[in-house]
């Protein structure tokens, strides 16, 4: 630093004063090695004498400052860790997230490594007006005890005078709230004397919603909300631990309305502790409407909508647009090419938006190719959208794409799955393109992947112009209702839909709803709400004039009726469902009544005639590829082989289709699986066997419904009596004869039966030979 030309002479002098002492001066220049240590002992500028001081400028710490350990931990060791480059740590976040607060209370607990000072300054980054880099170095010159005449005009010459004065000493810079690097590079701490790293230097602590991530050097800290337990702690500090002890579960709602950011809990904790005439659950239900969340989180002069009015003032026009749109979209985060859709850009487009937003700390990315927005941001988003001139139409324009996006591509994924069905051809027409597959794995992904975000879009959609195209998403999407996936939210749009066709007397869409509703009912053991729906559905596809539906609903209701023993109607339509499906020409459909019509023969004891029908249906799948269909189609034909005693080839199908139902995640199906295995193995004389496939089955049938409990409990409990394990079977049997009687189920004749029977020979026919036991809907296939 001595002899740097660039410095005038105000500067060289001061330069002199604080560089390291040299043989060119003198013994009388040497100063006391410790004088830097004491503030009181500093000599001023040569000129004007003004005594230099340590400054002490930290802002206090909040006296309720909880949790953070992880990143309290992470900073404090940074900061005084021996050795090295000076530490500049960049603490990044969205508006609220209390990186201010982390910063003071980690800089408190760091000032005795710092014995010269601590400088703050606030670079109001955040605001529409954020302090120059000059500005910011005069004040910290002046709290070096530099004088104002000794201060040079530019940016430059105070940024070298102010690394200068802090050379060889060792001072906290903590800059808050700043805006970008280029703010921020001019006001760092240079490196020790004559460019060699400070074993015991300065340290340079940032806070701003930017992610700093052009800062050479820079270690960054990503401040994610708090955790359950961090924001509970929080809340108690101020509203009272008993008052909040009280009425836990309800404060677990407000943070929960609050999506777990500091300031939003800080917030409602303060009206809370104000007012002791509420009580929790007051505040609970102010918070749950979500209209007005945004407007309740005020107290004072802390507001979250207003911390969160700064960062969005800073977007550029398209990024403000970006951020608007990304807010309609109501799934917990957003895919890219999801993101692309509600845009209405390309996919490079968007991505360098997005990318644009995570630098702002508006849009956060949670795995690779995914964005979210934190909960009250999105509320935030949505009422700019609405504030800012953004016109319905083109709000309204956002959501349509978005819907194109995910029905075109669940068609895609239905497509993939069912090879030689012409279901996706009777879909709604689509203006977006939808995403393509290497395989049929990969379509499972995205779908499973998607299934929280691609409900909420439909959810939105349930209107006028975008009805029918929902209702056709719920069609594409089956695997989430076979799969037993998100079952509640597949049920609600589902009823939206119908509840909206209705009014607006749209029978084909009514019709479509509640085709898929009686599906889902079916698969979750709900068998008289399913009858009642697919009923009501046949009937309004005769005014429809529906080809989808006229051969799916009928299938699928055969196997209703089948279940219940009410064999010549199952029969009547199957072969309703056979001929509409052949006049479709949709062979994977065809396959499907076959199989279904096997069931019927078999349970009518025409079990040769069920095998030859199930091959037919294998022999479609095999020529069509459909490798989830072709596991149906074994699955069938290893039931069929079974009741005709051929046990070995049975389980070499029933083995080969669980396997099929494991890798799709068809966990319904899985389960049914291995349900028939246990028949098989108990009909082969292998008792222990069947009884660890029933126990399996039994620990995957959550959502089949009571029906399906009780088969299985009957199979598991003959199985254990077979192993001696009767006081077990008798358990078994005792709760399945509850579910039969409170269900009014003939089967309780047969489980009254076996209680009355110690053990079950192994010579006894198969279990169910007279009738089969209820299947997933459609009987052995999807339709």
């Amino acid at each position: 630093m001595v002899g740097d030309k660039r410095l005038g002479e105000r500067e060289w002098l001061i330069a002199a004063e604080f560089a390291e002492p040299t043989a060119a001066h003198g013994p009388t220049a040497r100063r006391d090695p410790t004088a830097l240590r004491d503030p009181t002992a500093l000599t001023g500028h040569r000129s004007t004498a003004a005594p230099l001081v340590r400054p002490a400028q930290l802002p206090a710490a909040a006296p309720d400052f909880t949790g953070r350990a992880d990143a309290v931990r992470e900073l404090s060791g940074l900061l005084t860790a021996q050795g090295g480059a000076p530490p500049v740590l960049a603490v990044s976040g969205i508006g609220g997230i209390g990186k201010t607060a982390l910063a003071v209370h980690v800089a408190h607990a760091a000032r005795r490594h710092f014995p010269d000072g601590q400088l703050y300054a606030d670079l109001r980054g955040a605001g529409p007006s954020p302090a120059e880099p000059d500005a910011v170095l005069a004040a910290f010159l002046r709290s070096l005890g530099i004088p104002d005449a000794a201060i040079p005009d530019g940016t430059e010459e105070r940024t070298a005078l102010y690394r200068s004065a802090l050379a060889g000493r060792r001072v906290l810079v903590l800059l808050d709230n700043a805006r970008d690097t280029d703010q921020i590079r001019p006001l760092l701490p240079g490196d020790g004397p004559h460019g060699h790293a400070a074993p015991h230097g300065c340290a340079t602590l940032i806070t701003g919603r930017a992610t700093m991530a052009g800062l050479d050097g820079a270690h960054p800290v990503d401040l994610d909300v708090m955790s359950p337990g961090e924001a509970f702690s929080l809340f108690a500090l101020i509203v009272g631990e008993e008052r909040a002890a009280v009425e836990r579960e309800e404060v677990m709602d407000v943070l929960a309305s609050c999506g777990f950011l500091p300031l939003a809990i800080r917030i409602a904790a303060s009206r809370l502790a104000s007012r002791r005439t509420w009580t929790v659950s007051v505040l609970a239900r102010k918070l749950a409407d979500e209209r007005r969340r945004l407007d309740e989180l005020r107290a004072g002069d802390l507001a979250v909508k207003a911390s969160f009015e700064l960062g969005y003032g800073q977007l550029e026009p398209e990024q403000a647009r970006a951020f608007r749109l990304l807010g309609l979209a109501g799934g917990p985060d957003i895919s890219l090419p999801a993101a692309a859709a509600v845009l209405g850009l390309d996919d490079a487009s968007s991505r360098a938006l997005m990318e644009s937003l995570v630098g702002t700390s508006l849009l956060e990315p949670t795995v690779p190719g995914r964005y979210r927005l934190h909960d009250l941001l999105r509320l935030y988003a949505r009422t700019c959208a609405e504030r800012d001139d953004l016109p319905e139409a083109e709000r309204e324009a956002a959501l349509s794409r978005l819907l194109d996006f995910y029905l075109a591509t669940a068609a895609r994924v239905y497509a993939a799955e069912r090879p030689g069905d012409r279901t996706v051809e009777h879909l709604a027409p689509t203006t977006r393109p939808g995403l393509t597959f290497e395989s049929s794995g990969a379509a499972l992904d995205w779908l499973f992947t998607e299934a929280d975000c691609l409900l909420a879009c439909a959810r939105q959609c349930v209107a006028d112009g975008r009805r029918r195209r929902v209702a056709d998403l719920l069609t594409a999407a089956l695997d989430l209702a076979e799969s037993g996936a998100r079952s509640h939210q597949y049920q609600g749009v589902a009823e939206a839909i119908i509840e909206s066709a209705q009014s607006a007397g749209d029978v084909r869409t009514e019709a479509r709803a509640r085709s898929t509703l009686g599906n889902l009912y079916y698969f979750t053991g709900r068998f008289e709400h399913a009858e009642r729906e697919l009923e009501r559905a046949l009937d309004l596809e005769l005014a429809a004039r529906d080809p989808m539906l006229a051969s799916r609903v009928p299938n699928r209701l055969g196997s209703i009726v089948l279940d219940q023993g009410r064999r010549e109607e199952a029969e009547a339509y199957f072969n309703r469902a056979l001929a509409a499906f052949r006049a479709d020409a949709n062979e994977a459909g065809e396959a499907s009544a076959l199989s279904n019509l096997a069931r019927v023969h078999i349970d009518k004891g025409r079990a040769q005639a069920g095998v030859e029908l199930a091959e037919q249906a294998l022999e479609i799948y095999q020529r069509l590829g459909a490798s989830l269909r072709l596991a149906n189609g074994r699955y069938t034909l290893g039931i069929a082989l079974t009741r005709t005693g051929r046990l070995d080839e049975a389980l070499t199908h029933l083995t080969q289709a669980l396997g099929i139902f494991r890798d799709t995640r068809q966990q319904l199906w899985e389960g049914m699986a291995h349900f028939r295995l246990a028949e098989t193995h108990l009909a082969a004389g292998r008792p222990a066997r069947a009884a660890w496939h029933a126990e399996r089955s039994l620990a995957m049938q959550g959502l089949c419904g009571e029906w399906r409990r009780g088969s299985l409990l009957t199979v598991l409990g003959k199985a254990l009596s077979e192993v001696g394990q009767t006081d077990r079977a008798r358990e078994c049997w005792q709760e399945a004869l509850a579910i039969y009687q409170r269900l009014g189920s003939p089967e309780r004749e047969e489980v009254s039966a076996l209680m009355g029977i110690p053990s079950i020979s192994s010579a006894a026919p198969p279990h169910g030979a007279g009738r089969l036991h209820p299947d997933p809907p459609g009987g052995m296939t999807t339709h």
